[in-house]
């Protein structure tokens, strides 16, 4: 975000995010009517209150995804009290938003189970990003012996798939929280909501106080995104690479160094 009222319910309780006039930092309308570039820019400017102070331990550019994809899932951990020791928590997906979501889940001390389609992520899952299991979603078996086993899941998957698989691993009073946003509506059995008392929920960015916060916890335990660093003629093949899903995990436009070769 680089704007927003200011003076609704949702930016007085620190939740501009939530702002009916928020303007994004890319794709939006500045106040002047300008279109907003994000990391496509050469200079930006911004209202103080919108600036992130990145600690000196922090490196900028594992740092960068960390304020979209680190607070999409920092903010409903916390929110949803999915960030106590002790708690079982799922990840669906491991791509820009599930690899950060293992990384703070684990810093919380949360037991995680990340939860995939594609077996051969298991021993990323495990080995480097420190999850402590491994669910395929496509295996029935494997799904059925965890049911029940989970306090909170971070749903970050944007394709089409189907609810009632993850509605079952949560434990009575389970949370299921969607970050991730299908282009069309998915399907929601409401049977197995009430007879657990389970709860679908949704959680989108976070606002500027928390987003500082999450940054802050970042840098005390070390956390960064996994990146590959790209100059910026080298988008379009970053654009196709993305659709094959080829990037492991986030690309980063190196402005500085792309800005000194164009000089």
């Amino acid at each position: 975000m680089v704007g927003a009222c200011l003076s609704c319910d949702s930016c007085t309780n620190h939740l501009e995010n939530y702002c009916p006039k928020a303007i994004l930092t890319y794709g939006a309308k500045y106040y002047d009517g300008t279109t907003t570039y994000g990391g496509y820019s050469d200079t930006m400017v911004s209202d103080e209150h919108f600036v992130v102070r990145i600690p000196e331990n922090l490196p900028l550019d594992s740092s960068a995804p960390l304020l979209c994809a680190g607070i999409t899932v920092y903010s409903p951990l916390r929110f949803y009290g999915l960030d106590k020791p002790g708690m079982h928590v799922g990840v669906v997906g491991l791509g820009g938003l599930g690899h950060v979501a293992v990384k703070f889940a684990k810093a919380m001390g949360v037991k995680v189970t990340v939860i995939s389609t594609s077996p051969g992520k298991k021993k990323e899952a495990m080995e480097h990003l420190g999850a402590d299991s491994f669910l395929v979603s496509k295996e029935q078996d494997q799904m059925q012996a965890a049911q029940g086993t989970m306090d909170g899941i971070i749903d970050t998957v944007s394709a089409q798939h189907p609810l009632l698989p993850l509605i079952g691993l949560l434990k009575t009073q389970g949370k299921l929280v969607m970050v991730g946003a299908p282009e069309k509506p998915l399907e929601l059995p409401v049977f197995p909501l009430i007879m657990a008392r389970k709860l679908l929920g949704g959680s989108c960015i976070g606002g500027m106080k928390e987003t500082q916060e999450m940054i802050d916890f970042a840098a005390k335990h070390n956390i960064q995104a996994d990146i590959e660093v790209i100059p910026i003629d080298y988008v379009n093949t970053a654009m196709e690479r993305l659709q094959k899903a080829d990037v492991r995990y986030r690309f980063v436009i190196d402005i500085a160094n792309t800005l000194k070769s164009n000089a």
